[in-house]
């Protein structure tokens, strides 16, 4: 009788995280929110709105889907800059700022990895519970007006670079500055949980 308990309990915070997850075609959320970024700087989703939208990034320093996805992220990150899209990674994990996510870890990743963009502190899992993101790493890709346009992983293959058919976030990107509708809106990200309180 309690495995039948916890087995519903289970499926049902599963079933409200899901429902929770910001849907496509949703307004920015939080986005005027001040995030401590690794420049020192206090930064917020909208100021890092370019031109053509924003792409949000749920990110870490240590989830090992993090790491295997690393160039991707930034050769998205570089297409994103050509085409006039800001971009902003958030690290939610609050539960483990006092160890390999803190501030100074997340300076020390940046700086190895090259980042030339923002990454900043999402303290409490603010923005990260607003989005309903449940991911690293997770995207949310916004137009100029701040609609949410797609949300999911970056590609179609996240374990395995040499075998990926499709890049949802960069043909999202593609379609959405050529004035089109995003075909592919939403997929399912995987990685590694966000480490919340």
């Amino acid at each position: 009788m309690k495995k039948l308990f916890f087995s519903a309990l289970f499926l049902g915070l599963m079933v409200c995280a899901t429902a929770q997850s910001l849907a496509v075609g949703s307004d920015l959320p939080m986005g005027d929110v001040k995030m401590k970024d690794i420049s020192g700087k206090e930064v917020s989703i909208k100021e890092s709105i370019q031109q053509n939208g924003v792409l949000v990034m749920f990110s870490c320093n240590t989830c090992p889907y993090v790491i295997k996805n690393q160039q991707r992220t930034l050769d998205l990150a570089a297409y994103a800059k050509q085409n006039n899209i800001g971009i902003i990674l958030l690290n939610s994990n609050e539960a483990t700022r006092d160890s390999d996510d803190s501030y100074e870890d997340m300076k020390a990743y940046a700086k190895k990895q090259g980042y030339n963009f923002y990454y900043t502190v999402d303290r409490d899992s603010k923005i990260a519970n607003a989005f309903g993101a449940t991911r690293t790493p997770e995207i949310f890709l916004f137009d100029a007006n701040g609609k949410l346009q797609y949300k999911g992983a970056i590609d179609d293959n996240p374990n395995d670079a040499g075998n990926v058919k499709r890049v949802h976030a960069r043909e999202a990107i593609t379609e959405l500055v050529k004035g089109q509708s995003v075909s592919v809106r939403e997929s399912r990200s995987v990685g590694c949980s966000i480490k919340r309180n």
